[in-house]
């Protein structure tokens, strides 16, 4: 029997928290054991995003829930990444807003959103 699986993509604005939230779901998942020592940002992998401190390109990691396999994307906020952003939303079945509670909602995040929900997805 084949195993059910989810494939979702976190969206919000630059800075608003998807990479430390993909980040907290690995570790709390039981991804890596617990004695692992991690870097911060796991999913920022290449050097030019560690040093600017933003995702730039997409990048998937996926977590095992209660039988279902959850493939995460980990998205950039950036506007000029925007492109990179657009082309996930065609492979996921929906997506995971992030929303910063002293921000609020900002330009990027109501473009995603808008771009999400054009394309049928399912937001939470």
């Amino acid at each position: 029997m084949s195993q059910p699986i989810r494939n979702i993509a976190i969206i919000a604005h630059v800075d608003h928290g998807k990479t430390t939230l993909v980040d907290c779901l690995l570790k709390q998942s039981g991804t890596f054991a617990a004695h692992e020592k991690l870097a911060e940002r796991i999913m920022d992998s290449n050097d030019l995003e560690r040093e600017r401190g933003i995702t730039i390109l997409a990048k998937n990691c996926a977590i095992e829930y209660r039988g279902t396999r959850i493939n995460i994307v980990d998205t950039p906020g950036h506007a000029d990444f925007g492109g990179e952003v657009e082309r996930v939303l065609s492979m996921v079945d929906g997506v995971l807003l992030v929303v910063d509670a002293v921000d609020g909602p900002m330009p990027q995040t109501r473009f995603v959103t808008r771009k999400a929900l054009s394309l049928g997805l399912k937001a939470i």
